[in-house]
């Protein structure tokens, strides 16, 4: 399984990012998808999910009506549109591939610059 992060970068706050993991190697349309994220010194932290029938939650309550998971089933790729993005949404985002095997991507790197 592959599953490989990109859209990352360095944005001034109040700016957006797309990111999107492409994934291979496995079934996608069956797994749940997540986007975590680690800022430095600090622990990852669970962002968002999405199941197999498109239905997301949003675990960080500061990224709620910010953030937007979304994923295409056709193209085996998950997103994350990340608008209004603050300081604090910087750090190394990761997508995560659950159930029945666990995928990990490497990363994409998102910097906020105040």
């Amino acid at each position: 399984a592959r599953l490989v992060e990109s859209g990352g970068g360095t944005v001034q706050s109040g700016g957006s990012l797309r990111l999107s993991c492409a994934t291979s190697g496995f079934t996608f349309s069956i797994y749940h998808m997540s986007w975590h994220r680690q800022a430095p010194g600090k622990a990852r932290e669970l962002v968002a999910t999405i199941d197999s029938s498109k239905r997301t939650s949003y675990n960080v309550d500061s990224v709620k009506g910010r953030f937007i998971m979304s994923r295409d089933d056709a193209k085996d790729t998950v997103y994350l549109q990340m608008n209004d993005l603050k300081p604090e949404d910087a750090g190394v985002y990761y997508c995560k591939a659950d159930w029945p095997s666990t995928y990990w991507g490497k990363g994409t790197q998102v910097t906020v610059s105040a």
